[in-house]
């Protein structure tokens, strides 16, 4: 009677296994973070006229594999149809940018995962390499814009890269653009070859520095701000602690992030006891980068 009944069992089991809603795959959207090309931080001492130079820009970082487009954690994004329909068929690194001082509403836009074409239609995506071409940046600065020059390419701009002629050059640009609300600059070596992970040869150059922290708790305002949030209680990755109590709006301070999410912060250099000096609040970060290669 056992035998039997491990007979029908095996039986029905391979009809299962043979049935089309098995031996179909189901339908997935795997998550797998782009490796990319990473910056450290420019510190004065090389010859910046060997490096090409263009804007830092405050939008979203994004990887086009030649058929999707994906966040920096490899989430993917989801425009309309016709904004990436005549895009050339290799990858492009580059930020999803609508203007300086629109990280939240592109931000959104991602986030929310829709195709509004009336904001999409704002959005530009500022290609800044090309990962699988194996020249030196030189040359890949060159393709860029011979690649990009095409007509009717919808939704692509080359990010504008320059060259300065010494330090004293650069810093003036840096200033400038900060004064215009830009975040800072990026330069990378003319020599430079696509290689994943930080690059000693890929430098970003902004007047403070900048990292994340998680929010771990919160509190109450005064005066003006009573009923509001009055600052945060973050911490960092090494367990220390501390409170973000400026850089936020009247609807931030109104609605704060929320316990366990992830912000940026903004700072100048570390105390003597190895905390961020001067901190305050940036943005959210909606998305956290995945470690770096190594």
């Amino acid at each position: 009677m056992h035998l039997r009944a491990a007979c029908l069992l095996l039986s029905l089991w391979c009809c299962l296994l043979s049935s089309p809603l098995l031996s179909s795959p189901l339908p997935t959207d795997t998550v797998v973070p782009p490796r990319l090309m990473l910056p450290t931080h420019y510190h004065p001492g090389i010859d910046v006229s060997e490096y090409w130079v263009s804007e830092k820009l405050d939008g979203v970082r994004g990887r086009w594999d030649g058929h999707e487009l994906r966040t920096r954690g490899g989430q993917r994004i989801r425009p309309p149809a016709w904004f990436t329909k005549d895009w050339p068929a290799l990858a492009m690194d580059g930020e999803l940018w609508i203007a300086r001082g629109h990280f939240d509403e592109i931000s959104g836009l991602v986030r929310a995962g829709n195709a509004d074409d009336g904001v999409w239609r704002r959005v530009h995506f500022m290609v800044f390499d090309l990962p699988a071409d194996p020249g030196p940046f030189d040359a890949r600065v060159l393709h860029m814009r011979k690649l990009l020059a095409t007509p009717g390419i919808v939704g692509l701009r080359p990010i504008a890269q320059f060259r300065v002629a010494n330090a004293a050059e650069l810093d003036a640009r840096l200033d400038s653009l900060v004064a215009a609300g830009g975040e800072g600059l990026v330069l990378q070596h003319h020599d430079a070859r696509y290689r994943i992970g930080r690059s000693e040869q890929l430098l970003k150059y902004k007047p403070y520095d900048d990292a994340e922290a998680r929010v771990v708790g919160h509190t109450a305002g005064r005066g003006k701000y009573k009923g509001m949030l009055g600052a945060l209680i973050v911490e960092r990755p090494d367990g220390s602690r501390f409170r973000l109590g400026s850089g936020f709006s009247d609807a931030q301070r109104a609605a704060p992030p929320p316990l366990g999410s992830q912000v940026t912060y903004r700072y100048n250099g570390l105390s003597s006891k190895g905390l961020p000096r001067f901190a305050r609040f940036l943005r959210v970060r909606d998305e956290m980068p995945p470690p770096d290669p190594r």
